[in-house]
């Protein structure tokens, strides 16, 4: 399984908002940063070489409930199933979100083509307590694991966070024991800045994570300085 992807139910921070915010991998009060409106208001699609990145649209749920049945792809995930039922109502419940929204997921459909089946998400939350920061989320389905696919939609996503939402920096939580997604992130040049031991208790056990991020200015060195990634 050589795109097995960690995906947005990654992650489980906590902590309390006010003035600042005490963050629990770094234990101290962060100050908040400089606040902004990152909304995407008038979001559509992004386009990449072979992909397009768009909203969720009601014909999406039988795949999506597919992929997330498998085992595998559950596997590093916060579910254990998704009925086709379940798909359709979380796809609903997308309709009326916006990238960027502080604190909020957002979810993006991968296909093919605008029109082109569901064959993978990806998701994006800029945090609550300083929108400018972006936790990044990524599945891919099975049949289509193993073709760059996921690569490039992590890509074309960090690149549009970066350039659109203008965020300062981007970072993935993932458990240890998922090695695709770590190469992946690796892939494309994220710098691994944390290893917390046992921190969270995820489908009956203690789990640990690895914390990986890249600022703007690092992204953009390596997109301009290297050609693209």
């Amino acid at each position: 399984m050589a795109d097995l992807l960690e995906g947005q139910g990654g992650g489980r921070r906590s902590g309390s908002f006010g003035r600042g915010v005490y963050d629990p991998y770094y234990g101290r009060h962060l100050e908040r940063g400089p606040l902004a409106d990152v909304q995407d208001l008038s979001f559509v699609k992004i386009n990449s070489e072979k992909l397009v990145l768009r909203r969720f649209e009601a014909r999406d749920a039988q795949a999506l409930s597919s992929y997330r049945n498998d085992p595998a792809v559950a596997r590093y995930q916060s579910w254990e199933s998704c009925s086709v039922e379940e798909a359709r109502r979380f796809v609903e419940s997308l309709e009326e979100l916006v990238p960027g929204t502080p604190g909020q997921w957002f979810q993006f459909a991968v296909s093919r083509t605008p029109s082109g089946a569901l064959i993978g998400d990806c998701a994006l939350r800029c945090t609550e307590h300083d929108p400018r920061q972006a936790e990044l989320g990524f599945t891919m389905a099975p049949a289509h694991q193993g073709q760059g696919l996921a690569s490039e939609a992590v890509r074309s996503l960090v690149t549009y966070a970066f350039s659109t939402l203008d965020v300062h920096r981007v970072f993935a939580i993932v458990d240890i024991r998922n090695v695709p997604a770590q190469r992946l992130l690796e892939r494309l040049k994220f710098r691994q800045e944390g290893h917390f031991v046992e921190n969270a208790w995820f489908k009956g056990s203690w789990s640990s994570e690895f914390l990986y991020a890249i600022l703007r200015a690092e992204w953009q060195q390596k997109v301009e300085g290297e050609g693209g990634l």
